[in-house]
């Protein structure tokens, strides 16, 4: 497991026990919790006195906090982590949670994308969290490019794969180009993607460049080059991160500065960082991963957890990622196997596809 486990299995029984009872306690109110209400919740019968001590115990190990002087307990990152590696009792996924996700995911037709966002639709009703899925990075071969100008500081690159799979992209073209150098800069590129991915074909346009540059109008290189700068700043080819039910984390009441440390998460994923290490997340091994407060950096400025899943092609290779983020009180216990099932079924869904 983990480094910290050792202090789970020198605590004894009551220790134990006062211990889970507060994180229980914790994750299904967000409340402090006190040594009275705690006695009523044991099964030993104990003095509020006796679980006062060892709740303080538990604080001196690091477990727990207060967060007032007179209030009651709650668990810290470190109590959380512990009690999900060693005590989370994760239960069977529910009929009804099954249904809705068998529901939604049952519409398989359509492109890749749309049934993606259905999936985070899905796991955003189900779990009323917000969602995270991360779409797979298309590497179909290239059929056509085409370079259509929609104003002289906008244009649009049409990109038509193998698959049938299309994809648009905004970018703002170099100064002075002509429907003349546009065209000339996609017959360039379309003498090019022949049998080549995207990726591929990006290995080879500064060679090809560079080696006919006199072929070309100067102004049709240049947009070649302002394309590529912005494949590569945009990663058109790459995976995307689909975020879905937002307004379900944003409209729970709570403490202000809860809902500031929400919008700065929100503001890091709207801009789309770090999302390569969402992926690099899941790729450790197998199975649902839980990830707590700051312990990643992609969430580590809103105080959040995450719980995630790779979904894999019949090869087991990884593909993308769907997870449910949302407070550290979480119900972990329900949340592993609603993020598990869906990532297994997503994986068979886009295999079968394929």
């Amino acid at each position: 497991m983990t480094e910290d486990q050792p202090i789970l299995e020198h605590l004894n029984d009551r220790s134990r026990d006062v211990f889970r009872a507060v994180v229980e306690s914790y994750l299904d109110s967000g409340d402090p919790v006190g040594s009275r209400t705690l006695t009523r919740s044991l099964n030993e019968k104990v003095s509020a006195a006796t679980v006062r001590n060892v709740m303080q115990d538990l604080e001196h190990l690091g477990l727990l906090d207060s967060p007032h002087i007179s209030a009651g307990r709650i668990p810290t990152q470190l109590g959380l982590r512990m009690f999900v590696d060693g005590l989370l009792e994760v239960g069977d996924l529910g009929s009804d949670d099954r249904k809705k996700i068998d529901a939604t995911l049952g519409e398989s037709a359509g492109d890749v994308e749309g049934l993606l966002d259905r999936v985070g639709a899905a796991l955003s009703g189900v779990t009323q969290g917000a969602s995270l899925v991360l779409t797979p990075k298309h590497e179909a071969e290239v059929r056509h490019i085409e370079f259509v100008s929609l104003a002289p500081d906008r244009s649009l690159v049409v990109l038509v794969f193998s698959d049938g799979h299309v994809e648009n992209r905004l970018f703002t073209p170099p100064p002075g180009q002509t429907p003349s150098s546009m065209r000339e800069a996609a017959n360039f590129l379309n003498s090019l993607v022949e049998g080549r991915t995207l990726s591929e074909i990006r290995r080879d346009i500064q060679t090809q460049v560079d080696a006919r540059r006199q072929e070309i109008d100067v102004l049709a290189s240049d947009l070649i080059e302002s394309g590529l700068a912005q494949w590569d700043s945009d990663n058109s080819d790459s995976a995307r991160l689909l975020v879905r039910g937002r307004s379900n984390l944003l409209s729970e009441g709570g403490a202000e500065e809860e809902l500031d440390r929400m919008k700065v998460l929100f503001d890091d994923l709207e801009r789309k960082r770090d999302i390569a290490d969402f992926l690099k997340l899941t790729e450790e091994g197998d199975g649902v991963r839980i990830f707590i407060g700051s312990e990643n950096k992609l969430f580590s400025l809103s105080g959040s957890s995450l719980v995630v899943s790779p979904y894999m092609n019949a090869d087991r290779k990884i593909m993308g990622a769907v997870g449910v983020i949302g407070p550290t009180r979480l119900n972990y216990g329900r949340i592993v196997p609603i993020v598990d099932y869906t990532a297994q079924l997503v994986g068979k869904i886009l295999s079968d596809r394929s």
